[in-house]
C-alpha cells in the first residue's frame, strides 16, 4: 500500500459501530433534554456575555446581529449534518471520527487535534472571562486582587505578535478550570445535574435583561446600523461583518459537544440530533435579541470592554438592580461553558486513542466513576496553563479556526458518506444534502478567510506540531494499519 493510500485510508462504518458496542461502557444517563442542555451550557458564555462587545466596538457595529446571523446560519448548516453522522454513528470522537470514516486517517488526525485545540481554548477563553466578570464583582465589595495576579503574563502588541504584559498568571482563571475539571473527573452525571442548573440560572438571566432593556432602547444607537468601513479590513463595512462571524462564531460551537457525550446517551440515534438542533436554535434566538438590545441601550463604541453588559446597565441607573443579578448570571453562564468544554476534550482524545493515534492509557476509564479519567486529567491541566497564560482576544481567534476547519470537513463527510454508503440506515436525514452541505462547507470557509492573517500562522504552528506527532507516534501505531497488515 502506498505512503499516500496509508495516510487516506478510511475506517468503516461497521467496524467503528462493532468496536463501539464491544468497548468498556459509559454511563448511559444523558436523554435529549440533558443533551440539549449540555449543548446550550457549552454555548452560552463568553461569546454573550463578552464577545458581543468587542466584536460590536471593533468590527460590526450595531450590526453585530447580522454578524450573529451569519454565524447562526453557518452553525446551523454545520449543525444539521453533525445530526446525521450522529444518528448513525453514536460515539465520542465528533468530527474526528466522522473524518475517519470519509476522509481518511490524516484528516481525522487533523480535525482531532484542532478540535482538541478548540474545546482546550474554549475552555481557557471562558475562564479567563470568568475571571474578569469576578475580580469586577468582587471589586465591588472591597476586595482587590493584585493585578499580577489577574491578568494574562502574554498579549497582543500593536503589531499583532505576542508580548510580555509584566503580569505572572491569571490565577482565577486557572483555580477555576482546575476546579470544574474534578466534577468532569468525578462523573458524566454529576456534570450534567450541575449544567442542567446553571443554564436553567443564565438563561432566566438572559430573558430578564432583554425583557428589561427593551424598555430603554434608544434607536439613534442603531443608526448607522453598518458603519462605513474605515479603510482597514475588518474594521466596519461588510468585512466587519464577516471578520465579526468569523471571531464570534465559536460562540455557537456547544452543540458539537452533544455529540461528543453520545456514548452516555440513552436513545443516541434520537436524543443526540435533538440536542444538537435545540441547542443551536434556543442559543440563537437569545443571542441575536440580547445583542439587538445591547446595542439599543448604548452607543457600540463604549462596548469594548471585559463586562459590556455591565456598560450597558450603568448607563441608565433605573436598571441598577439588574447589575448584580446579571454579572452573577454571566459567571455562572461561563462556568457552565468551561465545564462542558471540559467534558467534551476527553472524549475527542479517548476516541484517538481507540484508534492508536495516542497513548493507550488516554483511553482507560476510571473503575468506579466511568470517566475517561487520565484524558480528562491531561486536558484540564493543559486548559488551566493556557487560561493562566493567554489573553481573551488571542484565544477567541484561535477557537474560531479550529472549529471552522473540523465544521467544513464534517459537513463534505456527509456527502462522501452518501456516495460510499448510500444504504446504510440513517435515522436522521440531511435535507436537501448536496445543496445544504455545499453551503455549509462554502459559509465556513469564507469566515475562515475574514480571520486576523496571524490566527492562520498560530494554526500552521499547531498544525506543524500536531503532525509531528502523528509521523512519531500516531502513524506507526494507528489500529486501522496494524490490522491491515
Amino acid at each position: 500500500m502506498s505512503l499516500l493510500r496509508r495516510l487516506f485510508a478510511v475506517r468503516s462504518v461497521d467496524s467503528i459501530v462493532s468496536e463501539l458496542n464491544a468497548a468498556p461502557p459509559l454511563k448511559r444517563v444523558l436523554t435529549a433534554r440533558s443533551l440539549t442542555a449540555i449543548g446550550l451550557g457549552a454555548t452560552i458564555g463568553t461569546g454573550i456575555f463578552i464577545l458581543t462587545g468587542t466584536v460590536a466596538a471593533n468590527h460590526a457595529g450595531p450590526a453585530l446581529t447580522l454578524a450573529l446571523l451569519i454565524a447562526a446560519i453557518g452553525s446551523a448548516l454545520a449543525a444539521i449534518c453533525y445530526a446525521e453522522f450522529a444518528s448513525m454513528i453514536p460515539v465520542s470522537g465528533s468530527a474526528y471520527t466522522y473524518s475517519y470514516a470519509t476522509l481518511g486517517e490524516a484528516i481525522a488526525w487533523f480535525i482531532g487535534w484542532n478540535l482538541s485545540l478548540e474545546y482546550m481554548l474554549s475552555a481557557s477563553a471562558v475562564a479567563v472571562g470568568w475571571s474578569a466578570y469576578v475580580v469586577n464583582l468582587l471589586g465591588k465589595i472591597g476586595i482587590h486582587l493584585p493585578d499580577a495576579l489577574i491578568n494574562a503574563p502574554l498579549g497582543k502588541t500593536e503589531s499583532g505578535a505576542l508580548g510580555m504584559t509584566g503580569a505572572i498568571v491569571n490565577l482565577p482563571a486557572v483555580l477555576v478550570v482546575l476546579a470544574l475539571g474534578y466534577v468532569c473527573y468525578v462523573g458524566v452525571k454529576e456534570s450534567a445535574t450541575l449544567n442542567n442548573a446553571m443554564v436553567f440560572i443564565k438563561v432566566g438571566v438572559i430573558v430578564v435583561f432583554i425583557l428589561a432593556g427593551i424598555s430603554y432602547i434608544d434607536t439613534a444607537n442603531w443608526h448607522p446600523y453598518l458603519p462605513e468601513n474605515t479603510g482597514k479590513r475588518g474594521e466596519f463595512g461588510w468585512s466587519g461583518v464577516f471578520q465579526g462571524a468569523a471571531i464570534i462564531f465559536f460562540s455557537y460551537i456547544g452543540f458539537d459537544t452533544a455529540s461528543t457525550t453520545a456514548r452516555e446517551a440513552r436513545n443516541p440515534q434520537r436524543d443526540v440530533p435533538l440536542g444538537i438542533l435545540g441547542a443551536l436554535g434556543i442559543s440563537a434566538v437569545l443571542y441575536v435579541a440580547m445583542s439587538a438590545v445591547l446595542t439599543g441601550m448604548v452607543p457600540y463604541t463604549s462596548l469594548d470592554v471585559a463586562a459590556p453588559v455591565a456598560v450597558a446597565l450603568d448607563a441608565h441607573p433605573q436598571l441598577s438592580w439588574l447589575g448584580v443579578l446579571v454579572e452573577l448570571g454571566a459567571i455562572v453562564g461561563m462556568t457552565s461553558v468551561i465545564l462542558i468544554s471540559l467534558l467534551g476534550q476527553p472524549r475527542i482524545f479517548l476516541a484517538m486513542a481507540d484508534d492508536g493515534l495516542l497513548p493507550p492509557s488516554w483511553k482507560k476509564v476510571h473503575p468506579v466513576h466511568r470517566t475517561p479519567h487520565i484524558a480528562t486529567a491531561v486536558a484540564v491541566i493543559v486548559a488551566a496553563i493556557i487560561a493562566g497564560l493567554l489573553p481573551l482576544d488571542v484565544l477567541g481567534e484561535l477557537i474560531s479556526i479550529g472549529i471552522l476547519l473540523a465544521f467544513t470537513c464534517v459537513c463534505i463527510g456527509v456527502l462522501v458518506l452518501r456516495r460510499t454508503k448510500p444504504d446504510m440506515p440513517r435515522p436522521f436525514r440531511v435535507p436537501f444534502a448536496p445543496v445544504t452541505c455545499i453551503l455549509g462547507a462554502l459559509v465556513c470557509i469564507s469566515m475562515m478567510v475574514f480571520l486576523p492573517p496571524d490566527t492562520w500562522w498560530r494554526l500552521l504552528v499547531w498544525s506543524v506540531l500536531g503532525f509531528s506527532i502523528y509521523a512519531l507516534y500516531g502513524y506507526r501505531h494507528s489500529r486501522l494499519r496494524a490490522e491491515g497488515k
